[in-house]
């Protein structure tokens, strides 16, 4: 008798148990699911944030006459981008690619949320805020001489259709990723992404009026207000925390929020170290410190490291954001040299600095199996693949809104400035001549 009651007390106990077992499991898949969702939601409206970056960057970096229309470009492509992702972009990026080159195509729904490490709502809208970088650099290149709605347009294909099926093949698991193709945030797929659409853009568009007078001469075409270029480039290095640190996709473990907390660190030293390396070349090749390329520096290291920011030491992370910032100062002169106008210097900072990002993933990062020349081919290649579907999908693009509507404003449009003949409007009505 003694015996049966014990068995049951044991019976009991242990049933006891596995029902603690189990509220215990799902107190952490909770606490891990509202630290994963926060991270989510919270790096997404610092990489939203981004977008008032991009647009005090560039607006202060044009002329006075064209202000108005860099913001009004920069607010409304940000709108027109978040609902062409909704729309079509985020199901061809990420639903049922399995390997391939594409997903499917049709409006986002949120999905269920039981069982799952987060909110798919959350999910949605961190790589929603994505998707106006790659639209943003675009506009800074071509500023003060394109049209308004054919780069809306643009805008709108780019965020729908280029930018979702070359991320399908890395971060929606496609053909690339089943190579072993490696970037973490995007230093490809998102940066030089845009750049390639930017470079792409300025060849078909031309260059502003008069920036290239005659051969081998550049006349100097100034912005009308760096201190709001230096906000912009501040609340850039801001939100790249986000873009980054938000990319490691989770934070309900102690290794996960460890891994943002390096994220973070790494970032910011890329960056650090990118613009003091902007700030010693030009000191040194100039005789003197050019601030526009300094800012482009800060930004060329935190594009560098975006693609690897974890699995480096703080001092390789340094030496990936200095060359970062070096070849700022080799590429500016460079495109000029070329007659490219970019008027933001965004083709240095996002393409160039994009692909040496990429690369340099070979460096600190190699995917099982992979030594670090197979790893740095496979880099190669999914530079080399990307590059040429943005650039071929993006100058095709380009040349149809050119021979149709037009891309480009008349010579007095240029003249007056994009403010008065697009808009009917001055930035700084105060101060116009």
């Amino acid at each position: 008798m003694v015996f049966m009651q014990t068995a049951a007390n044991a019976d009991d106990l242990a049933a006891r148990l596995d029902a603690l077992e189990t509220q215990l499991a799902a107190a952490q898949h909770a606490s891990s699911f509202i630290d994963n969702t926060f991270l989510f939601l919270i790096s997404g409206m610092v990489v939203m944030f981004m977008a008032a970056g991009f647009c005090m960057l560039e607006t202060g970096l044009v002329r006075q006459k064209n202000a108005a229309t860099i913001s009004l470009k920069n607010v409304a492509l940000y709108a027109l981008a978040g609902l062409a992702f909704f729309l079509v972009g985020y199901r061809l990026m990420y639903d049922g690619v399995n390997g391939g080159w594409v997903g499917h195509i049709g409006v986002w729904k949120p999905g269920a949320t039981a069982g799952a490490d987060y909110s798919s709502s959350s999910d949605w809208f961190f790589q929603m805020a994505f998707v106006a970088t790659a639209a943003s650099v675009v506009s800074g290149t071509l500023a003060e001489r394109i049209k308004l709605w054919p780069f809306l347009v643009f805008s709108i294909v780019l965020s729908a259709f280029i930018y979702p099926i070359s991320g399908s093949w890395v971060w929606g698991g496609g053909w690339l990723a089943k190579m072993h193709f490696s970037d973490f945030a995007g230093s490809t797929l998102v940066h030089s992404v845009g750049g390639w659409a930017a470079l792409t853009g300025a060849l078909v568009l031309g260059a502003r009026k008069g920036k290239y007078a005659a051969p081998g001469r550049v006349s100097p075409m100034p912005g009308s207000n760096l201190p709001l270029a230096t906000l912009g480039t501040f609340i850039l290095w801001l939100g790249w925390f986000g873009f980054n640190g938000g990319s490691q996709l989770a934070a309900g473990s102690i290794a996960d929020i460890d891994a943002v907390a390096k994220i973070f660190v790494n970032t910011n030293t890329a960056a650090a170290a990118g613009l003091v390396a902007a700030l010693v070349l030009t000191q040194v090749i100039y005789k003197k410190a050019d601030l526009t390329v300094v800012l482009n520096g800060a930004i060329g290291g935190l594009v560098s490291i975006t693609a690897s920011p974890l699995e480096p030491m703080v001092w390789q992370s340094a030496v990936v954001g200095a060359v970062g910032g070096g070849l700022i100062v080799v590429a500016v002169p460079l495109l000029d040299r070329l007659e490219i106008d970019d008027v933001v210097g965004a083709i240095p900072a996002h393409l160039v600095c994009g692909i040496w990002g990429t690369l340099i993933v070979a460096w600190t990062h190699q995917a099982e199996g992979l030594s670090a020349w197979q790893q740095l081919f496979v880099q190669a290649k999914g530079v080399v693949a990307i590059g040429a579907f943005t650039a071929i999908a993006s100058a095709a693009l380009w040349l149809v809104l050119a021979k149709t509507v037009g891309i480009r404003c008349s010579e007095e449009e240029e003249f007056v400035g994009l403010d008065k003949a697009e808009l009917g409007l001055e930035a700084y009505p105060e101060f116009a001549a």
